[in-house]
Formats: C-alpha cells, sequence, structure tokens
C-alpha cells in the first residue's frame, strides 16, 4: 500500500511541529487510512493555526470555475483563506506570524487543473516573505512514466492559471518534483523541502496504490474520468456536452444533434485496442443543452499503460467538427479567472488560435497533432528534479 507524504510526516517529529504553521489542503486530501490530512496533524501534535484552499475550496466541492469565499472549517474551526477568490496568492497579511507552510493537495497530473498553480503562487508567496514551504508529496494519479507525458507545451502567450508555465498537458510528475523544479527554473529561491511517497513505482496508477479512489473536484469523481480527463476537457471550448452532472462526467461527449453511429465507428477503426465505446442518451441538467436529451458516446479506457488521452481528446473533436460541421461551435468558458470565457481552447491546448488546428485536413492534422504531443525535451528538462 502505498504511504503519502502525509504518513511519513506524521511518523517523524519535525523541530518545525509546534511553530506556527499555515495549510494549504483540501478534504481530497488524506492519509492512507483515510483521516483528513489536517485532522490527522492537528491530533498528533502540529501547530496548524491557519488553512488554505484552492479552487471547488476546502471541502472541494465548490463548481468549477466558481468564486470561493474565505470561510471556518466546521472539521478543525480553523480560518480558512481562498486562494480561489478574490485573490489567487497569500497576502503578506495573510501570512503575518506564520513560520512554516505546508501544501497537501492531491493533483490530477494535467497542467489545466488548478491546484498546480495553486501551489506556485504559494511557493512564490514563501520566498517573498522568507517562509520556509514544505510539500507532502502525493504519487500523479495518472502515472509518472514520462515516456506517456503528452504535450502540447505551453506557448507564453497562452498563459493563464489553468497553464502558468512551459510543461506539458499532462507532466507525468508529482507536485514534490514539480515544485523542485520551478523553484530553479523559475528563480523563485523559495526555502522548499518535500516529505516523499514510499513503496512507489513511477508506472504505478492510482487502482494500483491498494486504496479507494477520492474524488479531487466535483467533476472528477472516479478514476475513469480521471483517465480521460487530460482530453475530454477539451469539450469545455465547444458547445458538446463533457457529461458534467450525469454519472458519465468526463467519461462521455454528447449534443441533441450528435451522429451517435457514424463517430463511434469511426473511433473505433481507430481505438479499437484502447477504448470501448457504448451508445448512450440522457436528458442534460447543465447549461448545456439543458432539459434537452443529448445523445452521446462513454468512453472506457482498457490498457491504461498505452492510451494517449490527449491525443484521443484531439481525434474526438476533430471528427466531430468534420461530421457535423452545420452544428459543431467552439464556445467560451466563463470562469472566477476568465470571466469573459475568450480564448478557452488556447488555454487549455497552450497554443495560439489552436481552433485553426481543426481546420486542416485530416491527414494533416494528425501530422501536426502526433508532432505537438511529442515532448521529449521535457524528459531532459525534469530529469534532475525527480524524487522516484
Amino acid at each position: 500500500m502505498i504511504a503519502f507524504g502525509i504518513d511519513i510526516l506524521l511518523q517523524d517529529s519535525p523541530p518545525w511541529k509546534r511553530a506556527h504553521i499555515a495549510f494549504v489542503t483540501n478534504d481530497a486530501a488524506t492519509t492512507q487510512k483515510g483521516i483528513s490530512s489536517r485532522k490527522a496533524l492537528l491530533d498528533n501534535g502540529f501547530n496548524i493555526i491557519k488553512l488554505f484552499s484552492p479552487e471547488h475550496g476546502l471541502h472541494a466541492s465548490g463548481a468549477d470555475g466558481a468564486f470561493i469565499q474565505d470561510g471556518i472549517d466546521e472539521l478543525t474551526q480553523l480560518p480558512i483563506i481562498s486562494l480561489y477568490g478574490a485573490k489567487l496568492q497569500p497576502s503578506k497579511e495573510d501570512l503575518k506570524g506564520i513560520d512554516i507552510i505546508l501544501f497537501d493537495i492531491p493533483d490530477s497530473g494535467v497542467r489545466f487543473y488548478t491546484y498546480l498553480w495553486t501551489m506556485t503562487y504559494v511557493l512564490e508567496a514563501a520566498a517573498a516573505h522568507g517562509i520556509p514551504m514544505v510539500i507532502l508529496d502525493r504519487p500523479n494519479p495518472i502515472g509518472e512514466d514520462l515516456h506517456m507525458a503528452e504535450g502540447p507545451m505551453l506557448d507564453i502567450t497562452c498563459a493563464s492559471f489553468i497553464g502558468r508555465w512551459n510543461i506539458p498537458i499532462t507532466h507525468s510528475c508529482t507536485f514534490g518534483e514539480l515544485a523542485n523544479y520551478f523553484n530553479a527554473t523559475r528563480n523563485i529561491k523559495a526555502t522548499l523541502s518535500t516529505y516523499a511517497c514510499s513503496t512507489h513505482d513511477r508506472k504505478m496508477q492510482q487502482p494500483a496504490w491498494g486504496l479507494p479512489f477520492i474524488p479531487t473536484s466535483p467533476a472528477i469523481q472516479c478514476f475513469e474520468a480521471m483517465q480521460l480527463y487530460p482530453g475530454l476537457c477539451f469539450l469545455e471550448a465547444t458547445n458538446l456536452h463533457e457529461g458534467r452532472g450525469t454519472e458519465f462526467s468526463f467519461q462521455s461527449v454528447a449534443a441533441p444533434w450528435l451522429e451517435t453511429d457514424i463517430l463511434k465507428g469511426l473511433l473505433q477503426n481507430m481505438f479499437e485496442e484502447e477504448l470501448t465505446i457504448e451508445t448512450i442518451h440522457f436528458v442534460s441538467g447543465s447549461s448545456t443543452y439543458e432539459n434537452e436529451l443529448c445523445n452521446g458516446l462513454r468512453f472506457m479506457v482498457n490498457d491504461s499503460a498505452s492510451f494517449k488521452p490527449v491525443y484521443f481528446g484531439f481525434v474526438l473533436i476533430k471528427l466531430i467538427k468534420d461530421i457535423h460541421p452545420n452544428f459543431f461551435k467552439w464556445d467560451t468558458y466563463k470562469t472566477n479567472v476568465n470571466p469573459t470565457g475568450n480564448g478557452h481552447l488556447d488555454k487549455l491546448i497552450g497554443i495560439e488560435n489552436a481552433g485553426e488546428l481543426f481546420d486542416l485536413s485530416f491527414p494533416l492534422f494528425l501530422a501536426k497533432i502526433t508532432k505537438a504531443i511529442s515532448v521529449t525535451p521535457w524528459k531532459e528538462d525534469i530529469s534532475k528534479y525527480l524524487l522516484y
């Protein structure tokens, strides 16, 4: 069974245990026994005096992109300062009297999942105010096999809170590794340390941990959704339904006008070994086609070790766009950090004017995206910062 960084820390008695500790966390962060990390630390005598929460809030249940208020934690009675509300980074006042910052939030392994960028803002604040920061590391749930990392890399013109800096879409790293990488390559110079996981293999994915899946946010309720999320998240920038609000969230694509038989046949020809595909129908409860009957396809990954979700997401949208030229549209996606919702596709993919890729002929499109998702230099760039 995997032991997380929090489990290793609980076996330790660091000299700063009784110092004034600020803890960046949420309900998805637990020990291997399923105990909330913040409760486990308090029960073991760690002097946490303040909590910081990322997108979706401390309970990891807030709507995607929704403004999160400050509050009081019912479990610990500690104050919660939101880092996805009026600000993204702790202020000088927030950190007044703090001796050390702990960070323990599970990741999805994807560049546009915002917990990663909350970590970078906290790292910068720690450096700016001379406060040591400790990462309680966790495995990447979709694995850390660097041969499976997929681009595109991030063009600086597309930088946003769903991609601040230049890494692949699926990075095949842990937060501890990325924190060390950014601290060095971005010249942040924070006093940074990491409690690494034990019993760890880079090819392990979440089902191999021997622990139940804990949802990291409202729309990712199972490992199957997490597997597909790196590619199906592109659907947010379209007028297609990604299954939010249904049992198929980030496991499906749907629309009232979707020709599922044609699409299913084409996808089965291309992904016969990697995916099982079934036809579904549901009445949408979300703002996308609200109260309309949607025709859709549900995807189930057959071979997690070889399936490339980003490549699949590109191909899926290209096929739908080509089959439905009169129905398919690019769309905005409004969030707290992008109130207009403009440019969402570029921000997700990391390429300026990314929609133009999907106007290419299919053979040229495949050639372009195959080149774009190849991130060979990333393996060399990150190698000296790997912990496992």
